[in-house]
């Protein structure tokens, strides 16, 4: 019989950016999930550039560089490696609306755990099933403050069915809900000189992203309660080359937890997440709070005209530190896009690192099918999207 337990324990380690919240101090790790198949494909690195429907995870404020409108939906079976059934779906939407200057953004988040039995506190007889899941429900606007900054605001419905009866004697329901929101910034300049090199204006992206600002979840204890995972993401783009038919861009990011540990004061007492989104860069030693940073990077080759046809390939690196959860993979991918559709994939493998060791990340794949109509991102045949 699969344990739910067992479940949540390998998605908090795996997903989980800090040693210590693998112990469980980071309830909802789902929402730190890459969740598109274009981002994943460069190394998960997408806040630098965020100009699809997906940047509403990335950096929402990337959206405000576009018009028209989109929608995606990407699918993926996660931990394939551990043959448990693990999937999740992600659905996202974006509608440029001029009377209010700016997009609306929408997403759906949905982490299934799968089916599982009920028995007794000390009798395996099966009194019954029941589904376990995740999800999370996303709203809202990017808009453009200057020709070359966008500012984009999110928040988020958050909520996590684990079982729907209390363990043992345990009373009350595993389920919990909560919120959080996101506040994001977007630089892409139409002019940057660079003496002795020249113009970089539209070739250029630079985006910070903090994400899942919000209170502590729990489920059946409120003295139990555990932080939700509050992230900072700084992401660079820079479009290496292009002309009428190719384009090249490296992609990198920078984030980092931003939970305060429970040991990190006298009281043993943990700040609030209010607190905690400045505290948390500080309560190590220079070298350890650096040592946590995630780094993510990768490059996206384009072939093709928007008029026509355009297809895509990509590469990545994603790095964690050892002493700070040890995610190391490469990530490779593909997309193409003909008139107002789009498909993307993207794979990982950690083999270069295992020794072709079995790894739960391992072999995962990601789908996502989009279709974008009006001035579109990928209907731009030059630099950045600039939307309006």
């Amino acid at each position: 019989m699969k344990k739910i337990a067992i479940i949540i324990a390998i998605l908090t380690s795996i997903l989980s950016v800090n040693r210590l919240y693998a112990q469980g101090e980071a309830a909802v790790p789902f929402l730190l999930l890459a969740p598109d198949s274009r981002a994943g494909g460069i190394g998960e690195s997408g806040g630098g550039l965020a100009d699809n429907s997906a940047a509403i995870f990335w950096n929402p404020a990337g959206i405000a560089f576009l018009a028209g409108s989109e929608i995606s939906i990407t699918h993926s079976n996660w931990l394939p490696q551990f043959n448990l059934d693990l999937f999740y779906d992600y659905l996202t939407y974006r509608q440029y609306i001029e009377e209010i200057g700016g997009s609306v953004t929408a997403s759906i988040t949905y982490m299934n755990f799968g089916e599982f039995q009920r028995t007794g506190e000390n009798d395996p007889t099966v009194l019954g099933t029941f589904r376990s899941f995740d999800a999370a429900l996303t709203v809202g606007y990017a808009a453009k403050i200057s020709n070359d900054w966008g500012i984009g605001l999110n928040f988020r419905l958050i909520h996590s069915r684990l079982s729907d009866k209390g363990a043992g004697s345990e009373q009350g329901e595993g389920v919990a809900t909560s919120v959080s929101f996101d506040v994001a910034a977007m630089w892409r300049p139409e002019h940057f000189n660079i003496p002795f090199i020249g113009d970089f204006g539209n070739r250029i992206s630079v985006g910070m992203n903090l994400s899942n600002v919000g209170p502590e979840i729990y489920y059946i204890d409120q003295a139990q309660a555990d932080p939700i995972p509050t992230n900072f993401r700084l992401g660079m783009a820079f479009r290496l080359m292009e002309d009428d038919y190719n384009s090249l861009t490296y992609t990198v990011d920078f984030s980092k937890l931003l939970v305060d540990r429970a040991d990190s004061n006298s009281t043993g007492e943990k700040d609030k997440f209010y607190k905690a989104v400045f505290t948390a860069w500080a309560d190590q030693p220079l070298n350890e709070e650096l040592r946590d940073i995630v780094t993510s990077m990768g490059l996206e080759y384009w072939y093709g005209t928007p008029e026509d046809f355009m297809f895509a390939l990509r590469a990545g690196f994603f790095y964690e530190d050892p002493s700070y959860g040890n995610r190391k993979f490469v990530t490779m991918g593909a997309g193409i896009r003909y008139d107002i559709y789009g498909f993307d994939f993207s794979y990982i493998t950690t083999d270069v690192f295992t020794g072709g060791e079995n790894h739960p990340l391992s072999d995962t794949l990601r789908f996502t099918l989009l279709i974008g109509w009006g001035n579109t991102s990928h209907q731009s045949s030059k630099g950045f999207p600039r939307g309006i």
